[in-house]
């Protein structure tokens, strides 16, 4: 199947069923807040930047967390009674998402997270729409994870951690108050062993997507959130 080559003068994608078995739906485009999010709610991401292009996947089976199936084992459990990290929202969005661009990949040679996607999605979170998860251990960023909240979904993007399990204390925390807030889903993209342990699992993508149309009539949480006693609120101020 050929590859969709995007207009970077024409906000639109192709529908994601046109998408190969890999998940490549289209290549080129930009960055931009109005594309970012149109590609979001549309089931689309860009997963990563080479010779200049973006490349837009939406792939088949879609790996998502429902907040009522977290699973907090035994091991974690006690790093929350320990109290061993604290916690906070979109305090350092921009720290976050470079650390996690820092952070190596098993695999990888390299990281996907070009100094374009900073700039987009930092674009984002200024306008209330992408969010970071920080967490702390003796005042020090030890952990995070960034994505972005429309309607009641949450597109998790990346996470790092430089202590152990604090990114994990890290997704249980944020879950835990978007259950709270009523959100129905974390996509988290494509399967990996470390959310599979949290409640993650694998959903046809033509189910992921009527969740999506579902969610474009729902209201966006937007702007700069903070954690109050395990529950999100909107910041006054930044």
């Amino acid at each position: 199947m050929p590859v969709y080559w995007l207009n970077e003068h024409e906000l639109s994608f192709p529908h994601p069923a046109m998408a190969e078995p890999s998940g490549l739906l289209a290549v080129g485009g930009d960055l931009s807040p109005d594309r970012l999010v149109l590609a979001y709610r549309n089931g689309i991401f860009p997963w990563f930047e080479a010779d200049g292009n973006f490349y837009w996947y939406s792939p088949d089976p879609r790996f998502v967390l429902f907040p009522e199936e977290l699973k907090v084992h035994k091991s974690m459990r006690s790093v929350f009674n320990q109290g061993k990290f604290e916690y906070s929202l979109d305090t350092c969005f921009e720290q976050v998402i470079r650390t996690c661009a820092e952070s190596p990949r098993n695999a990888q040679d390299g990281s996907w997270i070009s100094e374009a996607f900073i700039e987009g999605y930092t674009e984002l979170h200024r306008q209330g729409v992408a969010h970071s998860v920080e967490v702390w251990n003796a005042g020090k960023l030890v952990g995070g994870l960034y994505g972005i909240s429309l309607g009641r979904i949450f597109f998790g993007e990346s996470m790092f951690a430089h202590h152990a399990n604090a990114s994990k204390a890290g997704f249980i925390t944020l879950v835990r108050a978007l259950q709270a807030a009523g959100f129905w889903m974390v996509d988290c993209q494509q399967q990996t062993q470390h959310l599979q342990s949290l409640g993650a699992r694998s959903i046809p993508r033509e189910l992921f997507l009527d969740y999506l149309v579902k969610n474009a009539y729902e209201r966006s949480l937007i702007g700069f959130w903070d954690l109050q006693a395990g529950q999100l609120a909107l910041r006054t101020k930044h």
